[in-house]
């Protein structure tokens, strides 16, 4: 394979082109599907690809295959080398990358349980073992769904700096969603797992205790009233904290985002949250589902400070918007698989914790909120901001009060992040997919914190 890579890259640069790197990969796939305890798709098998990117002229040129032969690979590379050459002729500032230091690496991964050697029918004894305690929980609920994917394989990384990594890729990942309706009431959640350590995974997070945990919550919001709309207090959940660091944060710190113009595009060096607010990006937590050592442009992971004591002093970069900003590449270029161009995406995104205990956290507030878990959650590039909440309580003069449904959060980024002013000691990293024209399996979290105004949405 490092033959056949290599040989394509000397090719391209014969061509003409000043840079060129092939990702390769070989990988197995399962996939599973339950709905109300029935199968409803089982299906497994490899997939191998590879794709060619080659900066000539200034300009990028990109082509994928299908499939791992030399010959096709070589008129790829002639093609991405045309490509690059006729879009250079629209260019206007030429790119150009930052330097990194080669690197020859085996990355190998290594679990307790690889998901290879668990067989079908057993993933989905245990996908239909997780349905049967959420119907069993309660009555009132009406429907499952569960799905579950498993990756294992090698991707294969040479480029004409003289890098060449062999990595091997193993995610777990499943998403779980239930619904119930009592009378004219309807409730839904979702939870999702995640893991790049292995199937060991599910030997912490139980069919029961995920099944249990899920229909218990989905459960309490039949019975929950609608929240109060207007501004107010709130302890938000390292669930909920995590979402809003990924999306009204973390996004607008990805440089390609930032040079684009998002809110942040001017405020490197500046004060842009209270001194209790610290966020990181770090692609180098053990297990979680955003980790890997190397990224799809080749360069070392890291741990990357983005907000410092209230203060920004970092973005997410690649190689080329580190050229522009004059900065280091973060090792965030990543690519779903072969068939896309990396692009700069998060890894595990969080909020460091703090001093205080939960408790401590409630006890001031009159009333106000607890945003324990979200539904979903959007921003944009002038920072406002929206997150679903499918699970809260009021909180009423320091104690937890009754639950409430159908809530949401909004605002603006920065000013939200100035409000907070207690951080909890406590600290959860929960794992998810991110969409950003490509899928990115992310692990985002924090501890509790407290914010001193939110803009709820709910009844009048």
């Amino acid at each position: 394979m490092k033959d056949m890579l290599t040989k394509s890259v000397d090719y391209g640069q014969s061509l003409g082109a000043e840079y060129v790197e092939v990702r390769a990969q070989h990988l197995f796939k399962t996939l599973l599907t339950t709905k109300d305890g029935m199968v409803e798709g089982a299906n497994e098998g490899t997939e191998d690809g590879v794709g060619v990117r080659v900066l000539t002229n200034g300009a990028w040129g990109f082509v994928s295959l299908g499939k791992l032969d030399s010959k096709l690979l070589t008129v790829a590379v002639g093609d991405a080398v045309r490509l690059a050459k006729a879009a250079s002729l629209g260019v206007k500032k030429p790119v150009k990358l930052a330097d990194v230091k080669a690197v020859e690496d085996r990355v190998v991964a290594n679990s307790r349980k690889n998901p290879q050697d668990v067989s079908m029918e057993e993933k989905i004894d245990a996908t239909l073992a997780m349905d049967k305690i959420i119907f069993g929980y309660d009555k009132r609920i009406r429907s499952c769904t569960i799905s579950y994917l498993d990756v294992t394989g090698t991707n294969y990384f040479v480029n004409s700096d003289g890098t060449c990594i062999e990595q091997d890729k193993l995610y777990v990942w499943s998403r779980i969603l239930a619904s119930a309706r009592e009378n004219s009431i309807y409730a839904s959640a979702r939870e999702e797992i995640g893991s790049t350590s292995g199937y060991e995974v599910f030997d912490t997070e139980t069919p029961e205790k995920v099944g249990t945990m899920l229909a218990k919550r989905v459960v309490e919001q039949l019975k929950a009233k609608t929240p109060k709309g207007g501004s107010f207090p709130a302890v938000i959940g390292p669930n909920v904290v995590g979402v809003f660091m990924h999306e009204a944060m973390g996004h607008l710190a990805e440089a390609d985002l930032t040079l684009s113009g998002s809110v942040l595009y001017d405020k490197l060096g500046k004060q842009i949250a209270s001194d209790a607010v610290t966020v990181y990006d770090d692609g180098t937590v053990e297990g979680a589902l955003g980790s890997f050592k190397y990224d799809d442009e080749g360069v070392r992971t890291q741990k990357t400070a983005l907000i410092e004591k209230g203060t920004l002093t970092g973005l997410m970069h690649n190689r080329e918007t580190a050229q522009k900003l004059n900065m280091e590449p973060t090792g965030n270029a990543r690519a779903e698989d072969f068939r896309f161009e990396p692009i700069i995406r998060m890894r595990n995104t969080y909020l460091a914790p703090g001093d205080r205990s939960f408790e401590e956290l409630i006890e001031d507030i009159d009333f106000g909120y607890y945003l324990k878990s979200f539904r979903g959650g959007q921003a944009n590039l002038d920072g406002t901001f929206q997150v679903g909440i499918q699970e809260a309580y009021e909180i009423v003069k320091g104690q937890l009060g009754d639950a409430v449904r159908s809530a949401s959060i909004s605002g603006n980024t920065l000013e939200t992040l100035h409000k907070v002013d207690a951080v909890g000691r406590d600290f959860e990293l929960w794992s998810g997919r991110c969409g950003k024209g490509q899928i990115a399996f992310i692990c985002d979290g924090g501890p509790h914190i407290r914010v001193g105004e939110v803009i709820i949405g709910g009844g009048a």
